[in-house]
Formats: C-alpha cells, sequence, structure tokens
C-alpha cells in the first residue's frame, strides 16, 4: 500500500506539470507490433556491430548490462549473486545453448523482458519531478520548518564542527518532500550548494558555530539554494517502495499459482540426473522476486539480507544436489520465513536520482525513441 510521503510526492509533481512513468509507454511500444518491430530494427542493428545478421554472446552483452542496470542491478563484477542474474539474462536470449540469436529470437525476448520492465513499473511507478525552488521556498516558510531544522540540528552538530560541516551535513537531511534535489549528487553540489555557500561570508563557514548561528545562516543557505534552483531547476526521478512481504503472503495462499510458478523455475534450472546444485535457489529465487513484489538480489540491500537469513533459515547454502520435490519445498520454506521477517518489519526504500541534461543513462539500448526516462544510480 503506497504511503502518504510518496502520494504527497506525486501530487507535487502533477501539480508542477510533471511526469509520472508508470511503463505504459512501453507497453504500448512493445503492443504496436509495426513500432515495436521498427525499434527492434534498429537497436539489432546497433548491437550487430559485424553485420552477419546474428548476434553473438559478445554482441549480445550490452543489452545484458542495460537490462541489469534497468532493473536496479549494480555493474557486473561487484556482486556474485547480481553476476548470476546476468549470466541468467543473456541465456535468456541464448537459451544457454546458442552461440548466437537471429534478429526474430532477439525481439521476442526482448519483448517479454520489457513487458516485464512495464509490469514493474505499473507497480511501482518512477514519479520524475522537476525541483524549481517553489517546494523549498514552501518549507522554510511554512510552521513544519523550524521544528525540523532543530531536529536536524540535534543531529548533525558534534561539538567542534564548523558551520560549513553543520551546513552540509543539513542540507543532505533534506529529501526532495522538502523541495531539495539530492545533495550528495555531484552536479548538484558543484552547480547549486557550492556556488549557494560562495554567498555566505566565507569567516563564518569555518568558525565554531552555536544553533543560534546555525538557525539563522541555514535559512540564508535555503534562500540561496531557492534562488539557484529558480536559475536552474534540477529533474529528478522519485521512487519509493514499501516491502512488507504482502506479495508473497498473496502468492502462498493461492495454490495453484505457486505451483504453476515453481514448476516454472524448476525447469529454468540446470540438472543433472534429475538433480540440481543448490546454488541455483538462489536463481530461482530471484525469477520469481517479481511475482512476489521483492526487489532482485543486489539492489536493495535491506531486502537481501532479510533474503540471505530466509536461506540460512531453510538451510538451502550447504551446496548439496537436490531433487524436485526438496527443490520446491526450500523455495517455499524460503518465501515463508522472508514473508514473517518482513511482516514484522517492513522494508521502505527511496530513492532520489538526477536526471541530467542532455539526459545521461546507461540504459539507452533499451528505450523507446525518443528515449523515455531511466534511473541512473540513486544518489540517496
Amino acid at each position: 500500500m503506497e504511503n502518504s510521503h510518496h502520494q504527497q510526492v506525486r501530487r507535487k509533481g502533477r501539480r508542477n506539470g510533471e511526469v509520472v512513468v508508470d511503463g505504459s509507454e512501453i507497453r504500448k511500444l512493445v503492443e504496436n507490433k509495426e513500432a515495436f518491430g521498427k525499434f527492434v530494427e534498429q537497436k539489432f542493428r546497433l548491437l550487430d556491430t559485424d553485420g552477419d545478421g546474428r548476434l553473438s554472446v559478445g554482441e549480445l552483452q550490452p543489452a545484458v548490462a542495460d537490462i541489469g542496470a534497468a532493473i536496479g542491478l549494480p555493474a557486473r563484477g561487484s556482486s556474485a549473486q547480481a553476476d548470476h542474474i546476468y549470466s541468467e539474462v543473456l541465456n535468456e536470449f541464448t537459451q544457454g545453448k546458442k552461440e548466437s540469436v537471429s534478429k526474430s529470437e532477439f525481439q521476442r525476448v526482448l519483448s517479454d523482458i520489457l513487458l516485464g520492465m512495464a509490469a514493474g513499473l505499473k507497480r511501482d511507478p518512477i514519479v520524475i519531478l522537476r525541483i524549481n525552488g517553489e517546494d523549498l521556498n514552501e518549507f522554510t516558510e511554512s510552521p513544519r520548518y523550524e521544528p525540523e531544522v532543530a531536529a536536524i540540528f540535534s543531529q548533525v552538530e558534534s561539538g567542534n564542527s564548523t558551520l560549513r560541516q553543520c551546513l552540509l551535513a543539513a542540507l543532505r537531511q533534506l529529501t526532495v518532500d522538502h523541495g531539495m534535489p539530492p545533495a550528495s549528487d555531484s552536479w548538484v553540489m558543484e552547480n547549486i550548494v557550492e556556488p549557494a555557500l560562495q554567498e555566505l561570508h566565507a569567516d563564518n563557514l569555518e568558525q565554531p558555530l552555536s544553533q543560534e548561528v546555525f538557525f539563522q545562516e541555514f535559512r540564508k543557505f535555503l534562500a540561496i539554494i531557492t534562488q539557484q534552483l529558480q536559475g536552474h531547476p534540477v529533474i529528478v526521478a522519485h521512487t519509493e517502495n514499501t516491502f512488507d512481504g504482502s506479495g508473497i503472503k498473496k502468492l502462498l495462499s493461492n495454490k495453484f499459482e505457486l505451483d504453476k510458478l515453481l514448476d516454472s523455475v524448476w525447469r529454468g534450472v540446470p540438472k543433472d540426473k534429475d538433480k540440481t546444485a543448490k546454488e541455483f535457489i538462489r536463481v530461482a529465487f530471484d525469477r520469481m522476486a517479481d511475482s512476489v513484489n521483492l526487489p532482485p538480489y543486489g539492489a536493495v540491500e535491506q531486502v537481501d539480507a532479510v533474503v540471505n537469513e530466509a536461506f540460512k533459515m531453510a538451510k538451502a547454502d550447504d551446496g548439496k544436489a537436490v531433487d524436485e520435490t526438496q527443490f520446491k519445498k526450500l523455495l517455499t520454506e524460503i518465501l515463508g520465513a522472508a514473508m514473517l521477517q518482513l511482516d514484522g518489519n517492513p522494508i521502505s526504500v527511496s530513492t532520489n536520482s538526477v536526471l541530467h541534461e542532455p539526459m545521461s543513462t546507461s540504459s539507452t539500448l533499451l528505450s523507446p525513441s525518443p528515449p523515455s526516462p531511466m534511473v541512473s544510480s540513486p544518489s540517496e
């Protein structure tokens, strides 16, 4: 269930004429056979560097990397579990056996992947916000300003901090809900924050501070930042998700859907004499993630910890081979263990990522033309 903070951010985005990316454009593209055919033709030609009319494993790698970036995975090589998923995406194209794929095979798999992305965006839309100082000014003039800033000061003041250190630390506590783009983003720091600091008295910035001085200077600081944002609006992609185990609970309560999903993931894992290594249970679990409203492994650290604990509880990491019955039993136990943890302690994750102009994205290969906004690495 969507929380009030996310609803508030969405209302702001719509009020300012911004965009909610909900997957409808991707879905519309895939369902338009003529348009999708042209889209595939363009992307296939871009990937087919040797022009032989087929995509080799090497030529598919940029597409696989883009898909990983689009679903929020860390870069290949940074996580063993993420690398498993990259391998599985590649296997979707090659079926684990082919050395190259035709255009029609590429189109079929890409269609499935894009429709999956569209379904994910429909469930968890990305709100594209244009932050232009209006909401930050509204915050500084509102009754909530003083109590919130007092709470922030108590968190960032350490006794021997300079005014500069406290101002920057306090600024990082503000979010898009306050009308502040992520201060940890390098572009925001260089073009918004640093110029604002330069307009404050340099002598004061390096001195020890009191709460009174901080309050006075922080209000000045935010006023200058408001002016900077008016001249240089920042486009931010905002997402907020709460993982509470409800998706797992829904699946476990529907035996038909559970059995169908378990059959599907069992068919997709490598086997030797009707058994599979337990290491592939992690791959199978990740294939089920979207169906139970969980992020892919490696995308959200807090959820990864829950999944790791669930595997430990089910003793699913001992490296032994399992048959189909054991495989399905273990996956069901892992799902149940994860559900119980999330039900008792839901995990909320918010990301605010600056979209730079011209829009830079590691997923341009998958973006329909004209490109739809995609999220860069989370800035906070």
